[in-house]
């Protein structure tokens, strides 16, 4: 056996000469593209190995008690890392002792010998408990806490980083699973569910996971647990900022998430980035675009334009932004070739300001500070940058809530209500009669009308709340309809012939580098290419669903895959 690990360890110490001749070569940066992306390929390939052996080294260090070695063996196996030959190596099989040695145990051993930080040596130790095992007191192995995903991390074929992402989450909530059976069906059920997603759909496997873990976490805590913990808490002063702390219900999120949703729309009024810019400049004492000269400026603005010439006739003319307050009312056109784009003329040697130079963070409290700072006295309200008006959108499900299940009322954005919020909401909101099922007869236009109306965008925006490409995360109110069959070649203006589509995707399909599919008494689905998809599955993107409905969607999924791969579906897939 020690000839055995010797050569092993001989392998692992040529591969590292050889990667890093490699390296050497492909990160000098003169290769062709194509050899760049497999230079990626393959290193990210090296990067999945590397989480799997780190767990799997933390594990041998504990499990064969490495910490106890004597300093003779330390010194043989710097000489085996060092000069690697077979003999070298077969000489640093060490020998513990019972006595005083260099480290406590193997915690230490990895911080202060190996130079990992405390908290990864303890997270890998963890990790190792979860999916490969554990060390009792008397020193005899145990089983890994995490059986279901222990197989799958031990699955050459599988991405450990995944797999590790998916058991430090479900150990953080190991207090709150319980005791006994009940708290290890918990926790089986936990594992199965993770899998699936990671399964189904890796990009959003994680969010799922995240939330799965914190509806465990949450518990049943009664809503006065609740109200005694949300508010808005002042942390200090740090970096030049003060940092404050926002803790919502559920229901709160809710009209706040919508609040956002608006200020992300640049072609509403409360979006409008340029407008944002001047609200800004109330705070931040920056030149506005609406100062036309010296005169027109605030007292505190002054002294800032000082030795600038304001009458330049070469200065940039104002944008309008359009006159919208309801993100219905700003869809951007059906096809990717309907938008009108309009180029800023610049002056030679200016520097060109990103489309999108204002972060998502910073809009949003620019937002608002407009809705502190507002004039809620006049009549109409004035409109202005910065102050959106959320209108926010809740699905029932009808089925769930007759079956008096906890998640059978959740927000366009994703955000599960409680029963108690959902009721909440339906007395003191307005109430959009949206029909999701059924033959849309009320909501179909045929060829009477090109655009979508909005009440037919509120409804697929509802059923869809976000792009349909698999894993992508742009909300609804960020993204365009389009009809799947072109208008031009005589397609309707039917909800069943809607897609919702971001900017992005929307592109890539017209270019045909995926496909919609049309599936009877369905949503559309997507079809990726097979150098991405050599699976060839009908995919769905659950980014802004619960978990519960998520798990649903990929059966669906799965189903329809199988009947259209077996002939008893007519599946349409869709022509660029």
């Amino acid at each position: 056996m020690t000839t055995e690990t010797a050569k092993a360890l001989q392998q692992l110490a040529e591969a590292f000469e050889l990667i890093g001749a490699a390296t050497a070569v492909l990160g000098a940066g003169n290769i062709p593209a194509g050899h760049a992306a497999c230079y990626a390929k393959l290193i990210e390939r090296i990067a999945q190995q590397t989480s799997r052996a780190q767990i799997r080294a933390a594990h041998a260090l504990r499990r064969t008690g490495a910490h106890k070695l004597d300093q003779s063996s330390f010194q043989a196996i710097e000489e085996a890392t060092e000069h690697p030959t077979l003999q070298n190596i077969e000489d640093a099989a060490g020998c513990t002792i019972t006595g005083r040695t260099h480290f406590r145990n193997t915690r230490g051993m990895m911080r202060d010998w190996l130079d990992i930080p405390l908290g990864t040596a303890s997270e890998r130790l963890i990790l190792a408990d979860c999916l490969l095992g554990g060390v009792d007191e008397a020193g005899l192995p145990t089983p890994p806490w995490l059986p279901q995903l222990a197989t799958e991390f031990n699955d050459p074929a599988s991405d450990p980083r995944l797999v590790i992402a998916a058991s430090k989450k479900l150990h953080s909530a190991r207090k709150d699973l319980g005791e006994g059976e009940a708290g290890q069906a918990k926790k089986a059920q936990l594992e199965r569910d993770s899998l699936t997603f990671m399964h189904a759909e890796p990009k959003s496997a994680r969010k799922h996971i995240s939330d799965l873990v914190a509806q465990v976490k949450a518990g049943k805590r009664s809503i006065k647990a609740l109200l005694e913990s949300i508010g808005i808490f002042k942390k200090g002063l740090r970096h030049g900022l003060i940092e404050y702390v926002v803790k919502a219900l559920p229901s709160q999120a809710a009209y706040i998430e919508a609040f956002f949703a608006s200020l992300d729309n640049p072609a509403t009024v409360a979006g409008n980035r340029e407008g944002l810019k001047d609200a800004e400049a109330q705070f931040t004492g920056e030149e506005a675009r609406d100062w036309d000269d010296k005169q027109s400026m605030p007292d505190w603005a002054q002294d800032h334009a000082e030795g600038t010439d304001s009458d330049d006739d070469d200065a940039q003319a104002d944008t309008e932004a359009p006159d919208a307050t309801d993100p219905d009312d700003a869809t951007g056109a059906e096809t990717a070739n309907e938008h009108e784009t309009t180029e800023h003329q610049q002056e030679p040697g200016t520097e060109s300001a990103p489309w999108e130079d204002l972060k998502p963070e910073r809009r949003r409290l620019i937002g608002f500070m407009a809705l502190l700072m507002s004039d809620r006295t006049a009549s109409p309200p004035d409109k202005q940058p910065g102050l959106a008006t959320p209108q926010v959108s809740i699905i029932l499900n009808y089925e769930r809530m007759l079956a008096q299940a906890s998640d059978f009322a959740v927000t366009s954005s994703g955000i599960q209500l409680s029963p108690g919020e959902a009721r909440a909401a339906l007395c003191h909101a307005g109430i959009y009669p949206v029909v999701l099922n059924g033959k849309s007869l009320p909501l179909d236009l045929g060829r009477t009308q090109r655009l979508y109306s909005k009440a037919q965008r509120r409804a697929i925006r509802a059923a869809y709340r976000g792009c349909s490409y698999p894993g992508c995360s742009m909300p609804a109110e960020r993204c365009e309809l389009d009809h799947l069959d072109a208008w031009e070649q005589g397609g309707r203006t039917d909800i069943k012939n809607a897609a919702l589509s971001c900017v992005i995707h929307h592109t890539a399909r017209h270019c045909g580098l995926f496909h919609a599919v049309k599936i009877p008494q369905s949503r559309p689905m997507v079809l990726l290419s097979p150098e991405l998809d050599p699976e060839q599955k009908l995919r769905i993107n659950t980014y802004f669903m619960t978990p519960a409905e998520a798990l649903e969607a990929e059966a669906l999924a799965d189903e329809t895959t199988a009947q259209w791969r077996a002939g008893k579906l007519d599946a349409e897939i869709v022509d660029p």
